[in-house]
């Protein structure tokens, strides 16, 4: 079963089609390296840049760890804006909207968007439920395929409540996720303890479990995933950044005569020609689009994560083996193998600043030592990284204003989560227009039901 998604506003062509071969990748994170896979399996000539020396180096670095269905829901609601104010001066809280840091038009003008789309709230969670579904499936069947280790761990994700209002309100999204299909068992204090022992003990009033979800460190995974295709033909030039991008307009003044013709520029005076981008540059995709014409409002929202060191046997045995989630104090944990421990959460919105700052990493090591006491935390790495969120908190994906140009970016915290299923829609909006050209000011493609069952995205006119 097929169905039709809209991608977005396009420009007409007059002239004879010639079929686009040759695309460039810009970013070297998960979704540029899903997506330049997503492209050479549909038979096209890709090459990924990106500034650092080796992919994965910026927000696909040291994220949470979780491939979180169940941590689909969209933050637009009336609940996350009285959180945001009740908390906006206190330096460790788990959501902290400065108004005082970043005074700038476009954080102002991002968060009025953001709240105009709380009435999309419902919609907006069961679109990225049923997007996760489908994308968890596909990054497991490419670490299949390639065969590296990414320390997976299939034990799924409970979350835990200790707040009766965030419980009942847990309950709410829970029937979200089960209209998008997703399955997740409603468990006691008791049940919290067998499923993981390290929580035994506790007093909770209760949590939710999705065994279906898992875990495991995106840099690893991206890293290998991108070895994997360079040995299969993509080609990346890393260790350069992009100055620009430079749009040839509606004539196929491709390479060899073929697709629309764009030349990416890098920092060292190299050029290289295309006929057609994909825009997977995170934060930085913003400026690139409004480069191209295009419209792309992603705002920088920095989290922060620590990894902990488990050097010692005692450690190693006091720390929880399946994924957590604790909802009030918005921190996710996951382990990576037998020696490290990630903890992860905040969202923090101070502009494209990527100081790792001490009062947001504190109240990471303190859940810790508060939760499992017996872990060791003298050793921990310290981490911060800025996810590049849509106000809708649902990722742009598909055309631009300009012929050859393509979005895959702004899937703010769920980047891993999202990533191949986007990649496979983007990479049908390419192969649509390489076969086709472009028709119309509006235009859509086919999206295979078993890469995503849902009725629409966030990919109109940007």
């Amino acid at each position: 079963m097929r169905r039709s998604l809209l991608v977005g506003s396009v420009r007409g062509l007059a002239t004879t089609r010639r079929p686009m071969k040759k695309m460039a990748v810009i970013g070297a994170g998960i979704t540029g390296v899903t997506t330049a896979r997503a492209l050479m399996e549909r038979g096209f000539d890709v090459t990924v840049f990106d500034r650092h020396r080796y992919a994965a180096m910026e927000t696909s670095f040291a994220n949470g760890g979780q491939l979180s269905a169940s941590n689909a829901e969209v933050w637009n609601s009336t609940g996350t804006i009285l959180k945001g104010i009740k908390w906006m001066f206190q330096k460790d809280a788990p959501l902290l909207m400065n108004p005082l840091a970043d005074i700038s038009w476009h954080k102002y003008s991002w968060m009025a968007e953001f709240m105009s789309q709380i009435p999309n709230y419902r919609s907006n969670t069961i679109d990225t439920v049923k997007l996760a579904i489908a994308a968890r499936e596909l990054l497991l069947k490419h670490a299949k395929t390639y065969g590296f280790d990414f320390n997976p761990e299939h034990r799924g994700i409970l979350h835990f409540y200790s707040d009766q209002k965030e419980f009942e309100h847990a309950a709410k999204v829970n029937e979200l996720y089960a209209e998008g299909g997703l399955e997740r068992d409603l468990v006691t204090n008791k049940q919290i303890g067998e499923i993981e022992p390290a929580l035994a003990g506790g007093n909770y009033l209760g949590g939710y479990f999705t065994p279906s979800d898992f875990t495991g460190d995106i840099h690893r995974y991206t890293v290998g995933l991108a070895e994997g295709i360079e040995k299969e033909g993509v080609k990346f030039r890393m260790g350069n950044a992009v100055e620009s991008i430079e749009h040839h307009g509606k004539r196929m003044t491709g390479p060899k005569g073929y697709g629309y013709g764009v030349a990416v520029r890098l920092d060292n005076y190299e050029s290289e020609s295309f006929d057609g981008v994909v825009i997977c540059a995170g934060v930085l995709s913003r400026g690139i689009a409004s480069s191209l014409g295009d419209r792309v409002n992603i705002y920088p929202v920095k989290g922060y994560s620590i990894t902990v060191n488990l050097n010692d046997e005692k450690s190693q045995n006091a720390a929880p083996w399946v994924s957590l989630l604790d909802d009030k104090a918005k921190i996710v944990t996951s382990r990576l193998g037998i020696d490290r421990f990630r903890i992860a959460g905040t969202a923090e919105f101070n502009g494209y600043n990527r100081d790792i700052r001490n009062d947001r990493i504190e109240p990471l090591i303190r859940w810790c030592n508060t939760h499992f006491p017996d872990i060791n935390t003298k050793e921990v790495v310290p981490w911060a990284g800025l996810r590049p969120m849509m106000p809708t908190m649902l990722p742009r994906v598909g055309a631009g204003k300009k012929p050859g140009v393509f979005y895959n970016t702004g899937h703010g915290h769920l980047g891993w989560t999202l990533s191949a299923a986007t990649a496979e829609m983007v990479g049908d909006a390419v192969a649509q227009v390489a076969e086709n050209g472009y028709t119309g000011p509006m235009y859509t493609f086919a999206v295979n039901e078993n890469i995503w069952s849902g009725h629409r995205l966030s990919v109109g006119t940007a």
